[in-house]
């Protein structure tokens, strides 16, 4: 008797443990599967958190599908009076696009890209259309999808800790998300420059370039951002003296020296060239260090890219590329993927993209061209 009750209770036991154990791996992945972005009504505002961290807070196709419903219901809600986004985690605001995914789709015959994109440049006009204050905070990496979540709000605030970039040409991709817009109408050539190199500008420099409207030490950012929320009914006007209390504030890396700013006027000559054979032409012929070192970066990216971003910036305009070539799965393969760093690009000449093959990205899709 003793024996089989002994049996009985410890049967009950590991039944028990067996509950628990489970029961833990239940909590811990509701746990984990956290949303990948918040969307919460907060004091006079509408806050978007970015919530990817571990991914730099890569921008998804499914955030996409949340974010842009939220921003017209706020747009439209009249105590809603401004939107603040910003990412999760301090390493970034937002690295991109989640790109990888949509390579990968493609593998598996999924159509992916066409519907990101479609649906990230609709977001992107929305945000450049939003009728209230729209702030986002750019603290950390900022980088391709990431810029078009910010550039065209009516305000940004950088960081030290901020890293803008358009790195698309070296994955077979132009700058997108509206780089044909924005970039052109920076000072002097410094958009060309930054589209075909990848440059990165970090901290004061991003605000500097004109990329962001202020400039605010990163540990400011939590006591700037309760004071935004705790205005009351606040104007335009009143969202933007807050910002400029805070930026006039803010004395880090104020005596830096401007990194582009010593290259500025040769920068504006290289990059005046209407061809980027001749802007290699150009930097070859300078010869000094900084030069040497943008022309190789140049040479290894994709020579399509290339002379896409090129004319898609002299024509000013934000055009779209529903589908894109084999560069742009060859270079997330090389840079993202497989991590070799070495994409094998078709063609691999600047001299063998034709006219003709350039003009096949910019024509009319039809019925099927993006209206905003």
């Amino acid at each position: 008797m003793g024996q089989q009750y002994a049996w009985w209770l410890l049967s009950r036991f590991s039944s028990c443990r067996r509950a628990s154990v489970i029961l833990q791996h239940l909590r811990m992945s509701v746990h984990t599967e956290a949303a990948e972005v918040l969307l919460e009504r907060r004091g006079c505002a509408g806050v978007i958190t970015l919530n990817r961290p571990k991914f730099l807070n890569a921008l998804s196709l499914n955030m996409i599908r949340q974010i842009y419903p939220q921003l017209k219901k706020w747009e439209q809600d009249p105590d809603t009076f401004l939107i603040i986004i910003k990412g999760a985690g301090g390493k970034a605001f937002c690295a991109g696009g989640d790109i990888k995914a949509i390579s990968e789709a493609k593998k598996v015959k999924q159509n992916l890209s066409q519907d990101f994109f479609r649906e990230e440049y609709i977001l992107n006009n929305a945000i450049a259309c939003c009728q209230k204050p729209y702030v986002a905070l750019i603290d950390g990496i900022t980088m391709g999808g990431g810029v078009g979540l910010s550039v065209h709000g009516q305000f940004r605030v950088a960081t030290e800790r901020s890293l803008f970039a358009m790195p698309e040409t070296g994955i077979g991709l132009f700058p997108d998300v509206g780089g044909g817009y924005f970039l052109p109408r920076l000072q002097g050539k410094l958009g060309y420059f930054l589209a075909l190199t990848g440059f990165r500008l970090k901290g004061r420099d991003v605000h500097r370039a004109g990329i962001a409207t202020h400039f605010v030490d990163s540990e400011k950012l939590h006591v700037l951002e309760e004071e935004l929320l705790a205005l009351k009914s606040p104007s335009a006007e009143d969202v933007a003296g807050v910002l400029e209390s805070y930026h006039a504030k803010s004395k880090m890396d104020q005596d830096k020296s401007i990194i582009f700013e010593e290259h500025m006027d040769k920068i504006n000559s290289w990059f005046s060239a209407n061809t980027v054979e001749q802007i290699i032409e150009n930097l070859r012929q300078d010869g000094s260090p900084f030069a040497i070192e943008q022309m190789k970066v140049i040479n290894k990216m994709s020579p399509t890219s290339l002379k896409i971003t090129l004319r898609q910036l002299m024509e000013g305009s934000s055009k779209t590329l529903q589908e894109e070539g084999h560069d742009f799965h060859e270079g997330v393969r090389a840079v993202l993927i497989d991590k070799d760093q070495t994409p094998k690009w078709k063609p691999a000449d600047l001299k063998d993209v034709t006219d003709e093959d350039l003009n096949s990205y910019f024509k009319s899709l039809g019925s099927n061209d993006l209206k905003f």
